[in-house]
């Protein structure tokens, strides 16, 4: 696996920065509130970060200094060596140190300088003695001019890196912006429409502000996207330690580590991911002597692979192991009571039954799983970030678990439907096809239904009963087929509007449980839009339809439904 070595020394190289200044700044602290647990934790974490990050590139001379440096600490944490002035000296001189030996180890020096051994010294002695001097110890620099140099130190740092770190929020903080200033102009355009053509001028400055606006938002997503590769590799060490604890030999191996991805989705990827993996070394990955006894390797093999997909990303998590057994499936669902007829379910529909909140196989509860809760945490995850996920098994062979993405939470490729006067937006990638309600179903005015879709049931909800709106319907409906996961479900709406990028707006803590609107968008014409959360309609339509079972809607069809009389849909990919 080929790495982006010189990328991982510009992150090191920052977060070393950033660990020395925190650590300087908490020292001087220190020295005046020497009892003050925080600011030693504080101090201690950096020591210990800077330590094992070290280790791990091959930069032995950095690792051993910051661990004696961290040895003196462990001495103030127990109280065995009391906080004194000469000793915070002490320590701000090694921190100097610290901060010269790590540019000077990745240009290849390995090598501790005099006066770093002096240091050692004095650090490991717990203290200095009368020959200390900032002369001897720091050739050629004074209290006054150190400061200096190290702000200057950290700025070549940051330039040979040519990156510097910008907090989540303030980017969020420009998105937002960017998107109040899309809205405005698309006011300032229909205002100039309302007027007339007689200004060209206005109009030509109105498209070169639009377009100049249109790559500013661009420009600040790709800033917002980040790759998915140092996340997954966390899990490299996890899957080899975990394994080993339980008795079993596994490795992993990631692929489309290159893949980028909204930096707010990667925090949210955390908690399912590990999930995930953990299932499959418990549930997939066999023991040593029964995948011999079945012609494997002793050692399982788990992938963690992420692609583009249109819009989305695609992250799948697939194991060698022993699959998902159908018999035990059906047997919990029945226990259970989860659905009727669980034997009659397709593969994937019965497979996605270890999604559910309590649904477990396990013979007995482990400090892994056995509880149904982690694949429930991965469901609702993945579906709170407007995502779905997907599982197919063959038995003996391995599990494949897919998760689909949007690339940011900050904009959603939509499309925009109507419903009275008013605008709601559809994740387009939900969308399958469009078509008009059939005449005979029309004349029902119902709820809820089912017609024939080519042959096979298609449950249908009207979003204008969903959401109790009370106008009037139009003489013709049109209804947009959504699918979620392999269910499909009609949502019928009064007109469309197309296809449209949006930039996403927070309902407030006051509306986010507001059932089946997961967000809002500010149109053009400074009218809010709300966004349907299709996963909450779609389930709740289907459950209507047979306890969640799409199959029972087929039986409840029994080939009756009405069939549209205008089949020449539009499709929108």
């Amino acid at each position: 696996m080929e790495l982006d070595f010189e990328a991982i020394l510009q992150t090191f190289m920052a977060e070393c920065e950033e660990h020395f200044a925190k650590m300087e700044e908490a020292l001087v602290a220190l020295e005046t509130n020497p009892d003050d647990d925080r600011l030693l934790e504080a101090i201690f974490r950096g020591a210990h970060t800077i330590k094992g990050n070290s280790a791990s590139l091959g930069y032995p001379k950095v690792a051993g200094f910051a661990h004696v440096f961290e040895e003196m600490l462990q001495r103030f944490r127990a109280r065995t060596l009391p906080v004194t002035q000469a000793r915070i000296t002490l320590l701000l001189l090694s921190l100097d140190a610290l901060r010269q030996m790590v540019p000077e180890a990745i240009a290849g020096d390995d090598e501790l300088q005099p006066q770093h051994i002096e240091l050692l010294k004095q650090l490991a002695n717990g203290g200095p003695d009368e020959n200390l001097t900032l002369a001897n110890l720091q050739p050629g620099d004074s209290p006054r001019r150190s400061f200096g140099r190290r702000q200057a130190d950290a700025k070549n740092w940051m330039q040979r890196a040519g990156t510097i770190r910008v907090e989540t929020k303030k980017l969020d903080r420009m998105l937002d912006l960017a998107g109040e200033i899309a809205i405005a102009q698309g006011r300032l355009r229909q205002a100039l429409e309302e007027a007339g053509k007689e200004n060209s001028e206005a109009h030509e400055a109105q498209d070169q502000v639009e377009r100049l606006s249109l790559e500013l938002q661009e420009n600040i997503m790709k800033v917002r996207m980040v790759p998915v590769g140092p996340t997954f590799r966390q899990y490299i060490r996890t899957v080899r330690d975990v394994a080993r604890d339980h008795g079993k030999c596994a490795m992993l191996s990631v692929m489309g580590e290159d893949v980028e991805v909204d930096v707010s989705i990667i925090e949210h990827l955390k908690d399912p991911l590990t999930h995930m993996i953990r299932n499959a070394l418990d549930h997939g990955i066999e023991q040593p002597e029964t995948r011999k006894a079945r012609g494997k390797s002793p050692s399982g093999a788990i992938s963690l692979k992420a692609f583009h997909e249109g819009a989305n990303i695609v992250i799948q998590v697939t194991d060698d192991g022993a699959g998902l057994n159908r018999d035990k499936i059906v047997e919990r669902a029945k226990l259970i009571a989860a659905v009727t007829e669980p034997e009659k379910l397709a593969d994937p529909e019965l497979y996605r039954m270890i999604l559910e909140p309590g649904f477990s196989t396990a013979d007995a509860v482990t400090d892994m799983s056995g509880r149904g809760i982690g694949m429930d945490v991965v469901r609702r995850n993945i579906e709170a970030l407007r995502g779905s996920v997907g599982v197919e098994s063959e038995l003996g062979k391995g599990t494949t678990i897919t998760v689909r993405l949007p690339l940011t939470l900050a904009i959603i490729e939509g499309f925009a439907i109507g419903i009275s006067a008013d605008t709601y937006i559809l994740p387009l990638h939900a969308v399958s096809e469009c078509l008009e309600m059939p005449v005979s179903e029309a004349a029902h005015n119902q709820a809820q239904g089912v017609i024939d879709l080519r042959g096979e049931p298609l449950p249908y909800v009207r979003l204008r009963s969903w959401f109790e709106l009370t106008s009037p319907r139009p003489g013709r409906e049109k209804i947009v087929v959504v699918e979620l996961d392999g269910a499909k479900t009609g949502l019928v709406v009064d007109s469309l509007q197309g296809a449209r990028q949006t930039v996403i707006k927070s309902l407030g803590d006051q509306f986010k449980n507001l059932q089946g609107i997961s967000g809002s968008a500010i149109m053009g014409n400074g009218r809010v839009a709300l966004i349907v959360d299709v996963s909450a309609v779609v389930r709740e339509v289907i459950g209507s339809h047979g306890n969640g079972n799409v199959g029972r809607v087929l039986a409840k069809c029994d080939g009756n439904a009405a069939r549209p009389t205008n089949m020449n849909s539009v499709s929108y990919h």
